[in-house]
């Protein structure tokens, strides 16, 4: 376990100034696997501040990004919003992976997206087209039906779903499952009975354990094919 440095970053995206929040482990010249963090309709960045703190402890680059700032988005209001905004946060991740990629304490071969809901939407959606996605960890999110024409490929994912889940209801994941065994894509999966949408306790333990061993596997893979 490493010390860990907080810092932020600004990069421009479709004219507006995007916020990274960085967690980087002392590099000493060397290049680590980036991970960006994607928080879910709530906003909530700082919800996001421990487990990038835990990943960059354990040899991540991590970057939250506040993809709501190339919106001026402080809260969702409904669908139609989510709805109206998705294609531009989009394109924000696109212009945050390509800025991730540049830094220069990131190895741009190893970039994997971590999302939570809404996040979790985008990471999958940005994966279907980004060839520079190596690794997609999805917290109680999908894949949106509308990528069913634009998947031009798709990465390793971690799968984590609450079987009881109101909000993105579970049958999101196994559509998710049903996608990725079609493409014959590498995942893993666990659905926590019982459990609803976010993650407390023992679940968000094993959830965290399940993220960390899933990264630390696909992203050193990345590393292995590229040399």
């Amino acid at each position: 376990m490493s010390s860990i440095t907080q810092t932020q970053l600004l990069f421009q995206s479709g004219g507006r100034e995007i916020r990274l929040d960085c967690f980087l482990p002392d590099t000493n010249g060397q290049r680590f696997p980036a991970v960006i963090g994607l928080h879910g309709s709530g906003g909530g960045h700082a919800s996001m501040a421990d487990p990038a703190s835990l990943l960059a402890e354990q040899g991540f680059a991590v970057y939250v990004l506040h993809y709501f700032d190339r919106t001026g988005t402080v809260e969702i209001d409904g669908l139609q919003t989510i709805f109206l905004h998705f294609p531009v946060w989009m394109k924000t991740l696109w212009d945050a992976a390509s800025f991730v990629a540049r830094q220069p304490q990131v190895d741009p071969e190893r970039l994997g997206l971590l999302g939570f809901s809404l996040g979790a939407y985008l990471a999958l959606s940005a994966a279907a087209i980004d060839s520079r996605i190596q690794a997609v960890v999805e917290f109680f999110g999908g894949m949106p039906k509308e990528m069913k024409l634009f998947t031009r490929r798709l990465c390793p994912v971690l799968i984590l779903h609450g079987e009881q889940d109101k909000t993105v209801p579970v049958e999101e994941a196994y559509h998710l499952q049903r996608i990725l065994e079609q493409k014959q894509i590498a995942y893993e999966m666990q659905i926590y009975p019982g459990v609803g949408h976010g993650f407390s306790g023992e679940t968000w333990r094993d959830a965290g354990l399940r993220t960390l061993a899933f990264l630390s596997k696909h992203l050193a893979a990345a590393s292995q094919r590229s040399a």
